[in-house]
């Protein structure tokens, strides 16, 4: 049996002319093609970020949102808390 792996695609639009360059450059330096140099960059990249994304807290999700109506001040950090389970009589 062959066992195929499905691969994604990625078009990359509205790259600067130098860029292209010199990713020409760095690919004909490496002996590869831009293609090849290109994923070299994303695994290299994507590897070192560790690939998690960033945690978007409730108080930055709301300074996004309203924002746009002149919420402009820093929001006040609740502390955080602990909650201890009721005893229920016992």
């Amino acid at each position: 049996m062959i066992a195929l792996l499905s691969m994604a695609q990625l078009i990359v639009r509205n790259l600067e002319d130098d860029i292209r360059n010199r990713l020409r450059a760095l690919a004909e330096l490496h002996g590869c093609s831009m293609e090849e140099e290109v994923r070299q960059i994303l695994r290299a990249a994507v590897l070192a970020s560790d690939a998690r994304p960033a945690r978007v807290t409730l108080g930055t999700r709301m300074s996004g949102r309203f924002a746009s109506i002149g919420l402009t001040d820093e929001l006040a950090q609740l502390p955080p808390r602990s909650i201890e389970p009721p005893s229920l009589g016992q």
